[in-house]
């Protein structure tokens, strides 16, 4: 199912840890710290289109409790004695949960991923920008414009720095604890993956991944993921499952 971007306020494309103004079909200049007062809404946009990811999601049954009553009044001769009933409420059974989704189609990009345990798509999704959703993780998409010297090595590393700023901002130190070739979508691409400590002294995890999906949209598709470190985050464990799962759109 499409979902189209309405006017309003969202995470910078380029910088998550800002907000910018969305006015329907393109992103402002205007933009504002998360915490800080709305301006009015800017009456025109800046050039450039954004476009809306193609979501597959599962609708949800609501079922209404239905409320009967009955009163009943009972009158004897000669002692006028009156009964009440007291209303009965019948709830029907209720209908069984739609399973949750367990693949998020990215048509934009021209990819599918997995949605482990825990996540879900993100209710609204923007050119570069996140896609999924869970306590203390992220994973964003997008796609590099067509390059045939770049190789998905030399993508990933060059994308790896980055993505950390985007995702967290005020990186004050690193530590590579992955890099590496990787089979995804039916081709080669190239995984980095940098342990980051913040300004602020928190610490988190943040991978970019580069490959070329066939069939798919020319150029290369980057994901990046961003994962809070400590229990505040979720398990590494599924920043793998997600990579290992990626295929090309209806395959």
């Amino acid at each position: 199912m499409s979902r189209t971007l309405p006017p309003g306020w969202y995470p910078d494309p380029n910088a998550p840890h800002l907000e910018r103004w969305w006015d329907g079909t393109a992103w402002t200049d205007h933009r504002r710290a998360p915490e800080g007062p709305g301006p009015p809404r800017p009456a025109g946009g800046a050039s450039g289109r954004a476009k809306a990811v193609a979501l597959t999601t599962s609708g949800v049954v609501l079922v209404a409790a239905i409320v009967s009553g009955a009163f009943a009044l009972v009158r004897h001769d000669g002692d006028d004695v009156v009964a009440d009933t007291a209303p009965t409420a019948v709830t029907p059974p209720p209908s069984p949960a739609a399973p949750a989704p367990s693949r998020l189609d990215d048509e934009l990009d021209g990819i599918s991923l997995p949605l482990p345990d825990g996540w879900a798509p993100a209710k609204y999704v923007t050119r570069d920008n996140v896609v999924m959703t869970t306590d203390g993780g992220r994973v964003f998409t997008h796609t590099l414009p067509a390059n045939s010297g770049a190789s998905p090595a030399s993508l990933a590393k060059k994308d790896i720095p980055q993505a950390a700023d985007s995702s967290y901002g005020g990186i004050r130190s690193h530590r590579v604890v992955g890099s590496e070739r990787v089979a995804v979508a039916g081709c080669t691409g190239y995984l980095v993956r940098w342990r980051v400590k913040t300004a602020k002294g928190t610490e988190g995890y943040v991978q970019s991944l580069a490959f070329t999906p066939a069939p798919g949209p020319p150029g290369a598709v980057v994901v990046r993921f961003a994962f809070d470190a400590g229990p505040d985050g979720p398990p590494l464990a599924d920043m793998d499952r997600i990579t290992e799962g990626i295929r090309s759109v209806g395959r």
